[in-house]
Formats: C-alpha cells, sequence, structure tokens
C-alpha cells in the first residue's frame, strides 16, 4: 500500500514540477502588480522583501527542474519534500497581499485581498486539480488563509473608500478574470501532458505483455501464454470437443545449425513460425515452446481425416525449402496430435497425448503425423511408477550386470559393460526394456545415472581390493549429464570419490547426443572428461547422422560397431563391406574397435578375419552379476600352477 502511494506522489510530482515553471511570466506580472499595491499602501519595506522571495521561489524551481531525476522510480523522498516545501512556501507568501489588504480600514481594498485571495484559489484548483496530493496540500494553507481574512474583516471599522482605491480593486477584479481563463487554458496542457504520460505508460505496458507473452526471436506465442490460451478456450466449453492439440519437432534442424550457422538457423525458425501463423489463421493459435518444437490448438475439425489433412498440409508447408545465402534450406516434421474428443480436456492432458503421438510419428518411419488413442499408447508413468523407482535404486534392487569384452585371438577377458538390471521381488530379473522407457519419461536420467555409476565403481574398487584386473568398464551415459554444467560437475566429483576405479571406467556414448540442442556443451564435456584421463566410447557407430563429422571434430578411445552390422556379416555383402570400411577408419585414427551383438562363431571367426581385435555378445556370455563376474575373472587371472612346484 505504501510503495503504491508513494508511486503515485512520484508520478504527481513530475508534473507538479513542470506547472510550477509554466506561468513564470504571468505570476510574476501578477506579484509585481500586488507589490506594488503593498507599497502603495504603506509597506515599501515588506514589499521589497516579498520580491525578492518571488523572484528567489522561481530560480529555485527552475533550478529544481535541471535536477528532476529522467524516471518516476528515481524521484526519491527527499526530491519530493523539497519539490512540496517549494510550492507550500510559494503559496504562503503568495497569501500574504491577501492579509495586509484585509487589514486596511477600507472596504475596497477588503474586496481586494477577497480577489486576490481568491486568485490564489483558482490558480491552486485548476493548476493541481489532476495532481490531488499537491492539490489538497496546498489548498489547506489557503483555506486557513481565508478564515483568518474573514476574522480581520470583522475586527475592522471600514471606512469610505477613494476612488483611487477603487480604480485598484477595479483592476484586480479584471486581473481575475483574465487568470481565471488563462488558468483554465493552462489546465488544459496539464491534462495532456497527463494523458500522454499515461498514454506512454500503457504503450509500455502492452509493449512488456506482448514479450511476456511472445517468443522474441519468431513472434508467436510463448509455452505460456500458448498453456493459457488454451486453458480459456477449454473452460469456455464451446465446440471444445472438436479441440486439438498439434506439436511440431523439426527433423534436421541440427544439421543447418552446424553446417549454416545459428543464423540459418534462425532464419529457418522465423520462416516456418510465419508460415504457421499465415496457415493457422484465425481457426487457431500458433506457439514455439522452445528450440525447435513448435504447438497449435486449433478447433472446428470434428473428424480424424480433417485433423490428418490439416496436419499433412502443416508439414508440406514445413518442408517447402527456406532460402539462405542462395541456398536452399530444407526441413521436415514429426507431428502428434492430441484430440479432445480422446483425451480429457485439460492442457496437461492434450499437451501429453500430443507429446506421445509426436515422439511415436519421430521414431516411425514413413509417418509424419500421428493422432493419439489411449489404446493405441501404454499408460503414462505415474508418481507411484516414480516412487518406486527411486525405491528400487535406494535398496540397491537395480543393479549393474557385466558382459564381458573379449580378446578374439585370445579369448580373454579384456572389460566390461554394466548393463542395469532390476532384481524385481515379485517380477523377478527385469531388463532395461522394462524399466528405462519409465526412468525417461519421469527424468529420472540423472538419479539413475548417478546411481548405476556409483554401484560400478564400488564393485571396480572391490575386484581391485581382491587382486583382479576388471579391464575397461563402460558406463552409458546420457544426455543430461553431459548437457549441462551440474550434471558434468556431479559425475566429475563422483569419479573423483573412486580415483583407483576411475582409471578403469569408459564413458559410453550414443551418437544421438549430438542432435540435442546442447551439443557445444556436450562436445565441452566429452573433451573435459578426456583431460581427466577418462576413456571416451562412440556407441552404435555407423547409426548416427552424421558420424564422420564427428569422428573429426572429436577425439574417442574406442568406438563399438552396431549389432545391426555385425547381424548382417555372412548374409549381406553391404555390411560386410561397411564393417571392414568401419575397421580401417579406426586404424587410421588410431583407436580400439569393439564389435557388438556377436552371436555365432561364424561372425567371429569373421570379424577376427577382417582384422577386430574384441567384441562382445552372446557368444561369450550374458551380462552376469558382480559375485559371478569376480569368480569367472578369479579363475581366468589365477596364476597358472608350476609343475614342479607341485
Amino acid at each position: 500500500m505504501f510503495n503504491h502511494s508513494l508511486d503515485n506522489i512520484r508520478y504527481q510530482t513530475r508534473f507538479a514540477i513542470h506547472v510550477a515553471t509554466r506561468d513564470i511570466a504571468k505570476r510574476l506580472a501578477s506579484a509585481l502588480m500586488m507589490l506594488a499595491i503593498i507599497w502603495w499602501i504603506g509597506y515599501p519595506v515588506l514589499a521589497t522583501v516579498l520580491g525578492f522571495v518571488i523572484i528567489a521561489y522561481e530560480f529555485l524551481a527552475r533550478f529544481l527542474v535541471r535536477k528532476m531525476p529522467d524516471k518516476d522510480e528515481e524521484i526519491g523522498l527527499r526530491c519530493i519534500a523539497a519539490i512540496w516545501f517549494v510550492n507550500w512556501s510559494s503559496v504562503i507568501f503568495y497569501l500574504l497581499p491577501a492579509y495586509l489588504l484585509a487589514s486596511e480600514p477600507s472596504s475596497a481594498m477588503l474586496l481586494a485581498g477577497f480577489l486576490w485571495l481568491f486568485g490564489v484559489f483558482v490558480h491552486i484548483t485548476n493548476t493541481y486539480a489532476a495532481l490531488p496530493f499537491y492539490n489538497w496540500s496546498l489548498m489547506i494553507p489557503s483555506f486557513g488563509s481565508a478564515f483568518a481574512v474573514f476574522y480581520l474583516a470583522a475586527e475592522n471599522a471600514f471606512l469610505p473608500s477613494e476612488q483611487s482605491e477603487w480604480v485598484i480593486t477595479t483592476g484586480m477584479m479584471l486581473v481575475y478574470i483574465f487568470n481565471t481563463f488563462e488558468t483554465l487554458h493552462k489546465q488544459k496542457d496539464t491534462q495532456r501532458a497527463l494523458y500522454s504520460a499515461r498514454d506512454e505508460a500503457n504503450a509500455r505496458l502492452r509493449a512488456l505483455e506482448h514479450l511476456s507473452r511472445h517468443d522474441t526471436l519468431t513472434g508467436v506465442l510463448n509455452r505460456r501464454a500458448f498453456d493459457e490460451e488454451l486453458s480459456h478456450r477449454l473452460l469456455d466449453k464451446r465446440d471444445v470437443r472438436d479441440l486439438a492439440v498439434i506439436l511440431i519437432d523439426l527433423d534436421g534442424f541440427k544439421p543447418i545449425n552446424d553446417t549454416y550457422s545459428h543464423e540459418a538457423g534462425d532464419l529457418v525458425l522465423q520462416a516456418i513460425a510465419r508460415r504457421l501463423q499465415t496457415f493457422v489463421g484465425e481457426h487457431g493459435i500458433v506457439a514455439r515452446l522452445g528450440g525447435d518444437e513448435f504447438a497449435i490448438a486449433v478447433w472446428k475439425l470434428k473428424t480424424d481425416n480433417a485433423l490428418l489433412t490439416f496436419a499433412e498440409d502443416i508439414s508440406r508447408n514445413i518442408e517447402r525449402p527456406v532460402a539462405y545465402r542462395e541456398k536452399d534450406l530444407k526441413i521436415a516434421a514429426s507431428i502428434g496430435v492430441g484430440a479432445a474428443r480422446y483425451v480429457p480436456n485439460t492442457v496437461e492432458d492434450l499437451c501429453s497425448a500430443a507429446d506421445q503421438a509426436m515422439y511415436r510419428a519421430k521414431n516411425t518411419a514413413g509417418v509424419r503425423c500421428i493422432i493419439y488413442h489411449a489404446d493405441a499408447f501404454s499408460p503414462r508413468a505415474s508418481l507411484e511408477d516414480r516412487r518406486q523407482l527411486l525405491s528400487a535404486m535406494a535398496l540397491r534392487e537395480i543393479l549393474p550386470y557385466y558382459q564381458p569384452k573379449v580378446d578374439l585371438n585370445t579369448g580373454r577377458i579384456k572389460g566390461y559393460e554394466a548393463l542395469a538390471r532390476w532384481e524385481h521381488p515379485e517380477q523377478g530379473l527385469l531388463s532395461p526394456a522394462a524399466f528405462i522407457p519409465q526412468i525417461n519419461e519421469l527424468g529420472l536420467h540423472g538419479d539413475f545415472l548417478m546411481h548405476i555409476a556409483h554401484c560400478v565403481l564400488t564393485d571396480v574398487e572391490t575386484m581391485l581390493s581382491e587382486g583382479l584386473d576388471p579391464g575397461f568398464v563402460s558406463i552409458n551415459v546420457p544426455e543430461v549429464a553431459l548437457a549441462t554444467h551440474s550434471g558434468r560437475n556431479e559425475l566429475e566429483d563422483l569419479f573423483q570419490s573412486y580415483p583407483k576405479a576411475c582409471r578403469h571406467i569408459t564413458l559410453e556414448i550414443t551418437e544421438d547426443v549430438f542432435i540435442a540442442r546442447s551439443a557445444d556443451i556436450i562436445q565441452d564435456s566429452i573433451a573435459h572428461f578426456r583431460s581427466l584421463g577418462m576413456r571416451v566410447s562412440l556407441d552404435d557407430f555407423g547409426t548416427g547422422f552424421a558420424s564422420f563429422q564427428h569422428l573429426r571434430e572429436l577425439e574417442f578411445d574406442e568406438l563399438k560397431i552396431d549389432v545391426s552390422f555385425v547381424a548382417g556379416l555372412g548374409v549381406d555383402a553391404n555390411a560386410e563391406v561397411l564393417v571392414q570400411g568401419f575397421l580401417q577408419i579406426a586404424q587410421g585414427l588410431g583407436v580400439t574397435v569393439i564389435a557388438e551383438g556377436v552371436e555365432t562363431d561364424a561372425q567371429a571367426n569373421q570379424l577376427r578375419s577382417m582384422g577386430c581385435r574384441i567384441a562382445q555378445g552372446y557368444l561369450f556370455g550374458r551380462a552376469l552379476p558382480i559375485t559371478d563376474i569376480c569368480s569367472r575373472l578369479a579363475t581366468e587371472q589365477r596364476p597358472a600352477i608350476n609343475p614342479v612346484e607341485a
């Protein structure tokens, strides 16, 4: 309350000082006339003093104008007090002549005193009418002066006035009339200034409101405004069953940023936003949710065919090339639709349905758009699922199992890959496919990684303490641990707590992390961990969109040939050519190659003949718990007994 009142007074103060310096000539002329009258009725010294005071006031007012801060919020209490005191004291000095004239035993002079007093009233009320704080604080001493003049009039015995006195009174009446009209005219200037300030403030508020609700790059709605508009539409209840949310994720946007610069990426986003806005028109709203994701809410599309046609038209609009420096940049989109007739009518449920459909479209070859139907999608993870997962990690029910990496020439174990398993008390041993999707959906990537990494480091230290050499143990590292400084620092702190074990750790990443919008930070994180002596492995090599570009930009210690290529050995000639090429690339780069998914002796023999040294897969053993791994290592690494000693 106090702050609001203070802001209001600051606002009034700016205009109070403006009007105080606006009518200097008129005030000085009126003051000169009154000072001459005071001199004439026998107060020459007082007239001279008042003259100096009034002139000083005018100079002080102009000085305060020059010192006035530029912004209202910079006007402090000291400034307000100074300007109020200057205005208040000037009113007191201008009221003093009314006392002097009313104290004269002449009815003409009494009338002149009242005219002067009312003139001050008119000046204050008309000048400060729009500034209540100053208007009322200045009128209070004026009202007091009026009662004082009445008192003097009641105490005096008035004599007939001379003609010269009536001339003076008549002149003052003419001045009063002139000043009244002049003050009313000036009041319009004050009102115009106030209206102008109000319009400027409203314009600023509208600009701030626009910025708070719109994406700064594309000009369409932002996520918050989209949710609000969608919520209002749902509350309206008109045609709500014909409402649908469409989520759009641009495919191939990251390569445009990487290849042509962020300027090109921004141009593409702006072009897509304009196309969507034009296409949707008055039939819906468009928003950019962040990065390369857009959202549309539309209504009056009553059938699935109408929705699919609409979405396909959006896709064709997006696929039109965007011109950039004499090049045509091409992009596509994956689109998911959440229709209110199939989903509970809340913002969260509609967006969640569209999100699920969009991700399925993104991961389904040849499909651009999917409409969400509950019976075609598995239930979303719940808070209870979250609680169970966190509890399973805390109780060490979710643990790393270790699949061996084997030297194809010697058959000896060279290391392991840590793969999560859930030793569920009711459902038995669960593979990652049973719970990793829920971990991803619930945003538990970081918790899961730190849990598995802690278990792996503990197991490696246990093996080292027993004199066993585990080789290099791989931990799968998701994007979240590399894309943020906090995730990277947390992982680094954990490794530093296990200095012996961390020398045996390989960070295994999949190439799809480079498609993320935080690819630059991810690359920095990889370089940072390598500088700390950690090994880095590129998993699923050959399946990403720009594998060779990443090999050129980054340094890896290990490449893992994807299982899809290994499965084609002896079956698909193209797979054999590609595997041979990968091996030659790795040899040229001086990095280790590991073939994944080796299941037959034929595959192992062919890999060996091609020059591949290390492989993993069911042929060499499934992932096992740490106790079994320690037993196998102890058997394999036990020193051979010398027959002579025996």
